[in-house]
């Protein structure tokens, strides 16, 4: 292919650290001046991109491929939606190291107390949420404001506002000096991001190819002290959105991408050295992975819900056949989300949760401080199925 695009310059840095076994006094006396190369993206708003016949191919099936799935379930959108986009922020946080079960995270999103990796993955779901909603709106606001849902809660962090101190991979973590990968200068973070979201804006680029470079400009840049794979996976999601390729659904792309990480992050740093193709080829793979795992998980809630009509008898305009939507989307709950979910009072959803828990389709459970909480365990077991679909390793 053609070499248009441009690899990484480095600029010489200075970095002042601390005998780590001196006292305050002798710290302050005796600092270590450490050198380091911190990386300087090209501005990409306008580049042109120019793909080989076997990757541009690639990138136009997964795009073909991406936007029947989502039509596919236009027509029977719930609970399917919410469920996919669960499983793509839980994907998402896989990615780095952040893992919890489908009822520890359900349980969380309802407040009840937890594992702390659960009320991370819940905190991404909802950033999730943010860039979808604001994919119409391709803005560093929109960054700032799905980065401020995701570490809202984070007291180490400061949510939604850019970095003002150097980030780096690998080496220790007292000092970017031997690093393998540091971040631009925090003062160029802003104009950096300004440049990705025009360029994330264009419209005379190949779709997929479009959102994969972004990603990986987003990532090089890593302009959040913490945060920054799970906000960048989000804006792919926005950018999916935003380019219609996906209307009705999120299609759990990180799910493909954690099936080889090694890869992803092989890619990125291609990317960095000036070839688009590897990250290109990679989303694209790994939407092929995603869908396949995602049809799938569609096909489990399917087969269970058809197994809950077969074990409950009711009119057909009987509220219990809302009460089993919500819980197909929402597998763990009590009586105050069923009713917030079916818009009732909550003495009007209580019946339905006694007669699902006569039919076996619920089980309860005391929790400390939260009441009684309800779950079904098929649709738990589907879920978990399907990360640990997406955790293998090709």
């Amino acid at each position: 292919m053609p070499r248009t695009w441009p690899s990484l310059a480095f600029e010489d840095m200075e970095w002042q650290s601390r005998h780590a076994d001196a006292g305050p006094r002798a710290a302050r006396r005796d600092r270590l001046v450490e050198r380091y190369a911190a990386a300087v993206p090209a501005h990409i708003a306008e580049l042109p991109v120019e793909l080989g016949h076997v990757v541009a191919t690639l990138a136009d099936e997964a795009s073909t491929a991406l936007a029947r799935f989502d039509a596919e379930l236009g027509a029977e959108l719930a609970p399917f939606a919410s469920l996919l986009l669960r499983s793509e922020a839980a994907a998402s946080s896989q990615i780095e190291h952040l893992t919890a079960s489908a009822r520890q995270i359900f349980t969380a999103e309802i407040g009840a107390p937890g594992k702390r990796n659960a009320s991370e993955i819940v905190s991404n779901t909802r950033a999730m949420q943010t860039a979808i909603q604001l994919s119409d709106q391709l803005t560093t606001g929109t960054v700032l404001e799905m980065h401020r849902v995701l570490m809202e809660h984070d007291e180490h962090h400061e949510a939604g506002a850019f970095r003002t101190e150097p980030v780096w991979i690998g080496s220790n973590g007292r000092s970017p000096a031997g690093a393998d990968y540091v971040a631009p200068a925090w003062e160029r973070v802003p104009e950096l991001v300004d440049d990705v979201m025009a360029f994330a804006r264009r419209i005379d680029l190949p779709r997929l190819a479009q959102v994969a470079i972004a990603h990986a400009q987003f990532e090089t840049v890593h302009p959040f002290t913490d945060g920054n794979g799970r906000t960048g996976r989000a804006l792919l999601q926005a950018m999916l959105r935003s380019d219609e390729l996906t209307n009705n659904v999120t299609v759990p792309v990180s799910a493909g991408l954690l099936t080889d990480t090694k890869g992803y992050v092989a890619a990125l740093t291609s990317y960095r050295l000036g070839d688009v193709e590897p990250i290109i080829q990679r989303v694209a793979e790994a939407c092929f992975v995603a869908i396949e795992n995602a049809r799938e998980l569609v096909d489990d809630i399917r087969r269970i819900r058809s197994g809950w009509r077969e074990r409950v008898t009711a009119r057909r305009d009987s509220g219990v056949w809302r009460a089993l939507e919500v819980v197909a989307r929402q597998p763990v709950l009590n009586a105050t989300v069923l009713a917030t979910e079916m818009r009732v009072a909550p003495r009007n959803a209580y019946p339905h949760i006694v007669r699902l828990v006569e039919a076996g389709i619920l089980v309860s459970k005391n929790e400390y401080r939260h009441g009684v909480l309800y779950r079904n365990d098929e649709v738990l077991q589907a879920l978990d199925a399907f990360a640990a679909r997406a955790g293998r390793r090709s």
